[in-house]
């Protein structure tokens, strides 16, 4: 059998669940499918979590499939109760149009958009002014709430609550495949396995209504190889904005990853040959950061350029070397008045985000995890003073791999 991109995405690791798996792969390479990846825009970034959607959908446009990027302007107003253990704070118009906005800018990076080529497409623009009765007649009476209470999006929730406003979610996402269907001839909708339930009611309801064949398929969520979400830092999530998370704290999260999840993360997140994965893959001992180096210039290059990839690879390289290199570290500015005014390397933690609470900021003090200049922390109360920077620069080394820039202004 001719291999296709099928093939391709099953060996790299993407695909998890697929509803007719042979007549996906048999459809994939017998001609251009149009296919739909939701993103709900509950935040104004994509973080590196939905950058396996975005690089599925590179992979499929590679090779002649025509990706719609559809952004949940309207099924974001209702949110969607999979994985979550508390209902979605609830969000204003404005703030998901902007959010819409920044996703649409964000994905038109990665994915070609026009004619025959890929479409990103906003639900908001059918589903915001439905006519609820309407809807129920035509969409509702497919849906069986015995089976519906079966779906573990909805099961994991029964015990603390679950509104109706988020039992409507699946109708919604259901609705938004037969709308694709109808206005593109979308026939596969693709997403993350915890979609799943909400992808086999939107396949089903194409077929009940359009008596037309329509498939689902998920794909991993991006994990650790103990099973926990990717993509977290101290900070918070690692997003694909760089002013939220600049280049280098991108490059370095890759970089500073277990060696258990190195595979995984070069599969998944690079479009370098299986081939070269698996001797990447196999190093061993030291050898392995090598292979990190590799992922996090890799990812880092498909993100943000090739430019601001060797510009993190070098700031990264200068500062594992002891070099001073700095330029493009996070950086913190503080005025002279400040460093004036009673501070201690704990405030600096704080003021730096390196730490959340001055109780955190002593336990790490206490275990010989600060490092200013290279030079060990041993007073929990030290003042920071002019003193301590060079050329108006001071290093805060946290734990092995964690580097802040602190510049006098």
């Amino acid at each position: 059998m001719e291999r296709n991109i099928y093939d391709v995405l099953k060996e790299r690791g993407f695909i998890e669940q697929a509803t007719h798996e042979d007549e996906i792969r048999e459809l994939l390479g017998k001609e251009k499918v149009t296919f739909y990846i939701g993103f709900d825009p509950t935040a104004d970034s994509l973080h590196i979590g939905h950058f396996i959607q975005i690089m599925v959908m590179m992979h499929m446009q590679k090779v002649g499939h025509i990706p719609i990027a559809l952004l949940g302007g309207g099924t974001a107003m209702v949110g969607d109760p999979s994985g979550k253990s508390d209902m979605r704070k609830m969000m204003t118009i404005e703030q998901l149009d902007s959010n819409v906005a920044q996703f649409k800018k964000q994905v038109s990076k990665y994915v070609e958009f026009g004619e025959n080529k890929g479409y990103v497409v906003n639900n908001a623009d059918w589903l915001r002014n439905l006519n609820y009765i309407e809807f129920l007649r035509e969409i509702g009476v497919h849906f069986s709430v015995n089976k519906m209470l079966t779906a573990e999006c909805f099961k994991s929730r029964m015990e603390k609550g679950l509104s109706f406003l988020e039992f409507n979610y699946m109708l919604m996402q259901g609705y938004d495949f037969l709308e694709l269907n109808r206005r593109y001839n979308c026939k596969l909708q693709m997403g993350g396995n915890d979609q799943w339930s909400n992808i086999i009611a939107g396949a089903d309801l194409v077929r009940r209504k359009e008596q037309k064949l329509a498939y689902g398929l998920t794909f991993k969520l991006l994990t650790t190889s103990e099973g926990k979400k990717m993509g977290k830092t101290e900070k918070g999530a690692v997003w694909i904005n760089n002013d939220k998370t600049p280049p280098y704290e991108l490059y370095q999260y890759l970089r500073n990853i277990d060696d258990a999840d190195v595979r995984n993360c070069l599969c998944l997140l690079t479009f370098l040959p299986m081939e070269e994965v698996e001797r990447l893959s196999s190093l061993e001992g030291a050898e392995i950061n090598k292979a990190k180096e590799i992922l996090a210039y890799e990812f880092t290059k498909i993100v943000h350029g090739e430019d601001e990839a060797k510009k993190a690879q070098e700031a990264a390289r200068a500062l594992f070397s002891k070099g001073t290199d700095s330029e493009n570290m996070p950086t913190t500015e503080i005025s002279k008045q400040e460093i004036e005014d009673e501070n201690t390397i704990i405030d600096m933690l704080l003021k730096t985000g390196l730490v959340k609470s001055k109780s955190e900021g002593r336990r790490l003090i206490q275990q010989g995890g600060v490092k200013i200049n290279d030079a060990k922390v041993e007073d929990i109360n030290k003042k920071i003073t002019s003193e301590d920077f060079i050329s108006d620069k001071l290093i805060i080394k946290k734990g092995k791999k964690v580097f802040h820039q602190v510049k006098l202004v």
